[in-house]
């Protein structure tokens, strides 16, 4: 396809040459529809961050005339994934499409991502998925419409304001524990590997030291040198060290009640009102991951870890101003117990999935179509 400044050339990216071309490309791309708030991305110096950590990664960055119009990027690591005969898979994430706002319908996001897909096939990958929200009309078409990938699954997005002035109540009800790794991973593994997206390399995530640590919570009384009555456990992730976030196309009267509500609870904190974060300046978050549990007091456990994690997040005003939960769609029982606001949610995000293997093709219809597992894991390396 001809561009006009000349021919496109798609490459590794090189961080002593690219490095502050992507972080500008990066600066004027928006995530998200472009009609309603979005958010930019800081990558605090590093655009690699959000993969840097996963077990295999690769980044591509698009050439016009010299000049850098577009970037995409990608992981692979080995997963549970139910489908005849094997229930392990290689999958691919595809992450991170940029596209410079005056190059774009111009073929430059598809070319990135076919260079990205050849990649993966020569890594031996079974499946390539994506996630989008449900309404990004451009990347639904893209990946949807164009390449051929299809609906997979609809995770839900919880987001809970971090109030730096009020603590969450905790119940005296529950004893909290934080475990070792080793048997967080051990917990991990006999509870979730089962579940859709559980990594192979489960250790790797809890021991990296962006994982602030997992945690239990169970009814006091109990011991958990034998498995309670009722439990529920979840890890943490600090997504903040990598990237900030900024929010921008927001209305000036959403703007001026952030600051008024932050200015009452200042100075008038009798009065009690919730304090809105200024997400108008680079924030970052808490990323919470493999929540699970069981029993008839699961609700209210996990709420009370979700509470643990908001204050120990409410410490930390310069690093977290948001905790954020990514769940199964059809994962009922946590989304009505863990604590977010429904306004900055998401009760549909939306990952396609496509094959890239002639044998497993058969299979995607089956795969796509089947119920999904109560849990979904959501890698925190990729978030």
């Amino acid at each position: 396809m001809g561009y006009g400044s000349g021919e496109l050339i798609i490459r590794s990216y090189n961080a002593q040459n690219d490095r502050v071309r992507v972080e500008g490309l990066e600066s004027i791309c928006e995530v998200g529809p472009a009609d309603k708030p979005f958010l930019f991305t800081d990558t605090l110096g590093d655009p690699i961050c959000r993969i840097k950590n996963s077990p295999m990664y690769n980044m591509l960055v698009a050439e016009l005339g010299g000049q850098l119009v577009g970037v995409i990027q990608g992981t692979i690591k080995l997963v549970t994934l139910h489908k005849p005969p094997k229930n392990v898979a290689k999958v691919g994430y595809i992450l991170g499409l940029r596209v410079a706002p005056a190059y774009r319908r111009h073929g430059i996001g598809s070319r990135l991502v076919t260079k990205l897909e050849e990649w993966f096939v020569a890594c031996d990958v079974d499946y390539t998925y994506m996630a989008t929200e449900k309404d990004n009309e451009a990347s639904y078409k893209l990946f949807v419409n164009k390449l051929g990938y299809v609906k997979f699954r609809t995770p839900a997005i919880l987001v809970n304001p971090v109030n730096h002035h009020r603590s969450s109540q905790i119940s005296s009800n529950f004893k909290l524990t934080k475990l070792k790794i080793e048997e967080a991973e051990s917990l991990y593994r006999k509870y979730l590997s089962s579940t859709e997206f559980f990594p192979i390399d489960m250790g790797n995530i809890l021991r990296n030291k962006l994982s602030l640590g997992t945690w239990v919570s169970y009814p006091k009384g109990e011991t958990w040198g034998k498995v309670p009555t009722s439990w529920a456990m979840l890890s943490v992730w600090n997504s903040g060290e990598l990237f900030k976030l900024r929010l921008g196309n927001v209305p000036i009267s959403c703007f001026m009640y952030t600051k008024s509500s932050q200015l009452i609870q200042k100075f008038l904190p009798c009065f009690k009102l919730p304090s809105i974060p200024d997400f108008f300046n680079p924030f970052g978050f808490y990323f919470i991951y493999g929540v699970y549990g069981e029993g008839p007091l699961y609700g209210k456990l996990v709420k009370s870890l979700c509470n643990f994690v908001h204050n120990m997040a409410s410490s930390k005003p310069k690093d977290c101003k948001v905790i954020v939960t990514e769940i199964g769609g059809n994962d009922t029982r946590s989304k009505l117990h863990i604590p977010h606001r429904k306004s900055m949610s998401c009760s549909e995000d939306l990952w396609c999935i496509k094959s890239l293997k002639n044998e497993d093709r058969k299979s995607l219809h089956k795969l796509t179509t089947m119920p999904p597992t109560r849990a979904l894991f959501v890698d925190p390396r990729e978030v």
